[in-house]
């Protein structure tokens, strides 16, 4: 394995986070004048902006290792999940948006309030902060570990807990003050830097290959690693399950999720949400190819010593971690200076999701339940939420960071396999989430008694299907048509509250 860090590469890291400490300085300057500001940017960022941070925001430490290793191990079928996306988009910016828009919503549990009354409101709220909380925790623990095996060149407890705080921490000082405009215009940094990271290592891994772009093709295509759709009923992403559960839970992501749908929120009006949602796909999409491409490089660089000349063999395991190819090749082949680009880039996949959901639970919690109980005692002025907001902010960093630790303990202690559950448990919300929706946008049934056994059964079924709980072997697209399906048809046996 080659040493840690070389000079270069602790340059390239210091450049960056210069440029983190002078760019989060002029974006905490932002002014704030009320809640809405500070959740929303008072309505007031453009389009081309609010993309860019979908784009960020979609993406994570997790996808930025996960997308090589996916197409090195098998084809480039995680493609459709995208096309999946494009048509959940669709549906979101077309049917939900106008809806958010039409109720000057801040968060999108606010459009159950409409329908069902505050606590349902509060209900989805509550279902949406305790996914936020597993799922973003765990995200920040992957992005730590990957960071602490390249800075450290190991995952002690020490160094795990050094790389959580330094995500973290670089999280808080975009978020803290300037409230999700900050987070916004940081996101651009963000993914400019991590899109910059993948090219870089994607010229880099061609020129090592020493051959010919036909000779790659050819190769691949002799491989079966070129192929994008998948026609059979095994699951994972085949077209059918792509059409089903995969586009429910995109559906969730960007339409249900206060962590994604804040920033469409912060546009002027619906008609500049929808095109930053509709750019914000645009932009995804060659992004993956990217990254896809980037395994499917290393494919031929560890499975064709004829290309590379590489003849060691591959164990994919660090300290008994099992970790994907491009860690592997970050930290066994990549030069100096290299290096420290992909980690800069690690780095900003993770700030870019972690910064996102300080914002989003903040928003969540103070606007759907501490507000409203907050007024009913007495009134106060905007400045109050301003502080309640950024005091959230802190709560919630503390409690990811947490979290994280616990994921590093969990998974290393126990036979439950928490990372995958935690990666999880926001397509565990959505179900019942999108069944509650779904009778509000297509029904006239349900009411606010049926919201929170919807809200749980969904949860249930994801659950009880989940094979570490009673051995059940089904996809996971089909577990979440199948949890959707049945919050739906609790939902369908209420009437209509009047509200």
């Amino acid at each position: 394995m080659n040493s840690a860090f070389g000079i270069l590469d602790w340059s390239i890291f210091g450049i960056y986070f210069a440029i983190l400490i002078i760019s989060s300085w002029i974006l905490s300057r932002v002014e704030v004048k009320s809640s809405r500001d500070y959740f929303l940017g008072g309505n007031s960022m453009p389009s081309i902006a609010v993309a860019i941070s979908v784009l960020a925001t979609s993406q994570s430490a997790a996808t930025f290792l996960g997308a090589p290793e996916y197409s090195y191990a098998k084809d480039l079928t995680f493609i459709g999940f995208y096309i999946s996306a494009f048509l959940a988009i669709l549906f979101v910016s077309k049917v939900l948006i106008p809806r958010y828009y039409a109720i000057n919503a801040v968060t999108v549990y606010q459009l159950l309030e409409e329908r069902y009354g505050n606590r349902a409101k509060q209900q989805a709220g509550v279902m949406f902060l305790i996914g936020r909380l597993f799922a973003s925790g765990a995200r920040l623990y992957i992005g730590a570990l990957a960071i602490s095996m390249i800075l450290f060149l190991d995952i002690s407890p020490p160094h795990v807990a050094i790389s959580i705080s330094i995500l973290m921490l670089g999280a808080l000082a975009y978020t803290y003050f300037g409230g999700v405009k900050s987070i916004i215009y940081s996101d651009i940094i963000q993914a400019f830097t991590y899109i910059g990271a993948g090219i870089a290592v994607l010229v880099y891994l061609y020129i090592s290959l020493n051959t010919d772009f036909s000779t790659i093709i050819n190769t691949l295509q002799a491989d079966d690693k070129l192929k994008m759709f998948d026609f059979s009923m095994s699951g994972g992403f085949s077209v059918w399950a792509l059409m089903g559960g995969w586009l429910l839970l995109n559906i969730g992501a960007y339409g249900l999720d206060q962590d994604m749908t804040q920033r469409a929120l912060s546009c002027k009006n619906a008609s500049q949400a929808q095109r930053s949602l509709m750019m914000s796909i645009y932009m995804t999409i060659p992004v993956a190819i990217l990254f896809l491409a980037i395994g499917l490089l290393l494919y031929l660089f560890y499975q064709h010593p004829e290309l590379s000349h590489f003849d060691s063999t591959v164990v994919q395991s660090f300290d008994g971690e099992k970790i994907t190819i491009f860690m592997y090749y970050i930290l066994h082949q990549m030069p100096d200076g290299m290096r420290g680009l992909v980690t800069i880039g690690a780095v900003s996949a993770a700030l870019s999701s972690s910064n996102s959901v300080l914002g989003a639970m903040s928003s969540v919690a103070i606007q759907d339940l501490y507000r409203p109980w907050r007024l009913k005692r007495s009134e106060v002025d905007e400045s109050h939420f301003i502080d309640a907001g950024r005091n959230a902010v802190i709560i919630f960093a503390i409690s990811l960071s947490l979290m994280a630790m616990l994921s590093y303990y969990w998974q290393r202690y126990t036979d439950l396999p928490l990372l995958s559950f935690a990666l999880g448990v926001m397509a565990f919300a959505y179900t019942g989430l999108i069944g509650v929706f779904g009778a509000v946008i297509f029904t006239n049934r349900g009411n606010a008694t049926t919201v929170p056994i919807a809200l749980i059964s969904g949860f249930l079924t994801v659950l009880i299907l989940q094979p570490y709980t009673f051995g059940i072997g089904i996809g996971f697209a089909w577990q979440i048509l199948l949890g959707s399906g049945i919050a739906f048809g609790v939902m369908m046996f209420g009437g209509v509250d009047e509200v």
